[in-house]
């Protein structure tokens, strides 16, 4: 989403034109609703802050989802019903009204005020760290419950007021049903994912290839092929060009929705049986910028890149043998070990001193761990005193490494999850 950088660069005017454009589209708002900003924007849709005026006489204020006109209605409809059968209750989201006019729909929900995630990640103290990721797996263990893959786990997906203590997940627009689903309209056959013509998605994928070997300019034949692993049928495996038996190949169906430096290892792979797991992941990832204190903690450009930062901390070798355990065979140009969690966070939070080998050079040296060539966006933090940083216990790092399992079959589930003994003086 682009939400807050968006909505930050508009001018006044322009959100003044795009609140008037509202009110024409759905001429019915502006009986119950004075609309005063533009606070997210994102692919889909846009969000408003509206006030409306009570029976009891309070002027109460909320979110105005702007669906675009050309969703298609079977998908606005599973969102809204993923909001009023599982929404209102554990952290989710609930819905209060909706409006349609023509091919424009409205969706009104409770406004959660808060914080953009960037601003205050480096500044949690760790028992706010220990209430928010808790928080966050009650609500994926209440959605997981009805059947809800929500696909877009992120902070600016589950808002936080730091001042009232309250969560909320919300957008449930690329949500898609497990197959005992009980919501109806994500059984639909239009939810399930589209045909892509995607020759990355054959089954074995490298992270280098190898140059393609020059023809001979005497004879034209073409030289020699390459030895070949005896396991493989084709004959453009680790070379830059795709032979005809690759071309010929049914290509993989598999969803791919998520944002970027969140999506888990089966994602990445395109591996076409994706559950409830994937959104495990993607709090896993939260709470790894929580404990480094760096957001976002993966940023690439694609989903080789996204996967190679995977590896460099949670091992090449062991990132291929879950892959071989989902279908996938993942090839690395060189191994890169797996990162002990905890000195990794420290290092990078600034309670580890940097230095000798307790990390790769490349994150002694780096403004960011995983892409030594962006800048970092958060606020860099210094030593923690005070905050509960210098006690942490060894259970956080343990629940992080059982939520980054690189194997969805064996990653925790949020019910399971919130049994850890992290959580243990934790009451509803």
């Amino acid at each position: 989403h682009k939400n807050t950088l968006t909505v930050r660069n508009s001018s006044r005017r322009d959100v003044e034109m795009d609140i008037e454009y509202l009110y024409e589209v759905v001429p019915q708002l502006s009986r119950v609703f004075r609309i005063t900003d533009k606070i997210g924007e994102g692919t889909f849709s846009s969000v408003y802050l509206g006030e409306a005026q009570m029976t009891d006489g309070r002027r109460e204020k909320f979110a105005l989802k702007h669906l675009i006109p050309t969703s298609h209605p079977v998908r606005i409809a599973a969102e809204l019903q993923c909001l009023t059968v599982a929404g209102g209750k554990e952290n989710v989201m609930g819905v209060t009204y909706c409006f349609r006019k023509e091919h424009h729909v409205v969706i009104v929900m409770p406004y959660v005020e808060h914080q953009p995630f960037v601003e205050i990640v480096g500044t949690l103290s760790f028992e706010e760290v220990q209430h928010y990721i808790y928080h966050l797996l009650k609500a994926l263990k209440h959605i997981h419950e009805f059947g809800i893959i929500h696909r877009d786990i992120k902070p600016t997906n589950f808002l936080y007021n730091r001042r009232e203590k309250q969560y909320a997940l919300v957008d449930f627009g690329l949500a898609q049903g497990t197959p005992d689903t009980q919501i109806e309209l994500l059984k639909a056959p239009l939810l399930k994912p589209t045909k892509t013509e995607d020759v990355a998605a054959r089954r074995f994928v490298s992270t280098k290839r190898r140059p393609l070997p020059a023809r001979s300019s005497t004879t034209g034949q073409k030289p020699k092929p390459t030895s070949l692993n005896p396991a493989l049928t084709c004959s453009c495996y680790m070379t830059d060009h795709i032979c005809n038996i690759c071309l010929s190949r049914k290509q993989q169906v598999a969803p791919r929705a998520g944002t970027p430096g969140f999506r888990a290892p089966e994602v990445l792979t395109k591996c076409p049986n994706q559950g409830t797991a994937i959104d495990i992941w993607s709090a896993g990832v939260i709470l790894l910028s929580l404990l480094s204190g760096r957001y976002p903690f993966f940023k690439a450009s694609d989903d080789l890149l996204a996967l190679t930062q995977i590896m460099t901390i949670r091992g090449s070798k062991e990132t291929a043998q879950a892959a071989r355990k989902f279908g996938k065979a993942i090839v690395c140009s060189r191994e890169l070990p797996p990162l002990d969690l905890r000195i990794l966070c420290e290092t990078l939070r600034g309670i580890r001193p940097c230095g000798g080998d307790s990390l790769p050079p490349e994150f002694r040296t780096s403004r960011h761990p995983a892409d030594t060539k962006q800048e970092q966006t958060g606020p860099t933090p210094g030593p923690s005193r005070g905050t509960g940083w210098d006690s942490v216990p060894d259970h956080i790092y343990d629940l992080l490494d059982k939520l980054l399992d690189l194997n969805p079959a064996t990653r925790i589930s949020a019910a399971v999850a919130l049994q850890h003994p992290l959580f243990k003086d934790f009451t509803e």
